[in-house]
């Protein structure tokens, strides 16, 4: 890492999605094998997307989906290896945080696999109540054919 020229963007237009499907596939065991047409679409429809850059290098990258007012959610934070344990992960968080889009949202959400006490020294805190998850893509099938079926019953 010498002659580092470390910079944060919040510049969604300067993200090449060929480098953060690299970092990703890196960085991340959660994000490997994404899409270049669906991490497009996932900065697309996020603000803020916080990109890091050592001169013309994807070294970092987060983004959020919100509001603005009640609930947000942080998503794939991500630090290059070679730049871990630098800082950069706490600044990347906290440039997402202190974001105009973000600045008044009343809870900031964001999940972790192993990283739990990384966030917690950021202020973060284990919140077990209310994570629940539905896995879209089956169930959408069978909800819509549910509705199908109810409108053909009531005569639609």
């Amino acid at each position: 890492m010498n002659e580092s020229q470390i910079q944060f963007s919040d510049c969604k237009s300067e993200i090449d999605l060929y480098q953060l499907q690299e970092l990703l596939n890196v960085s991340a065991f959660w994000a490997k094998g994404r899409s270049i047409e669906d991490l497009g679409i996932a900065i697309a429809n996020s603000e803020p997307v916080i990109s890091v850059w050592d001169r013309d290098r994807l070294i970092g990258f987060a983004r959020a989906t919100s509001d603005g007012i009640y609930r947000a959610t942080i998503w794939d934070v991500v630090i290059h290896p070679e730049y871990q344990s630098s800082g950069l992960g706490s600044n990347l968080v906290k440039t997402v945080l202190s974001h105009p889009r973000m600045r008044r949202v009343e809870r900031v959400y964001l999940m972790t696999t192993h990283q739990q006490g990384f966030y917690k020294k950021i202020g973060f805190q284990p919140n077990t109540t209310t994570t629940m998850v539905l896995h879209n893509r089956a169930n959408l099938a069978l909800v819509q054919a549910t509705e199908v079926q109810l409108q053909e019953s009531l005569g639609g």
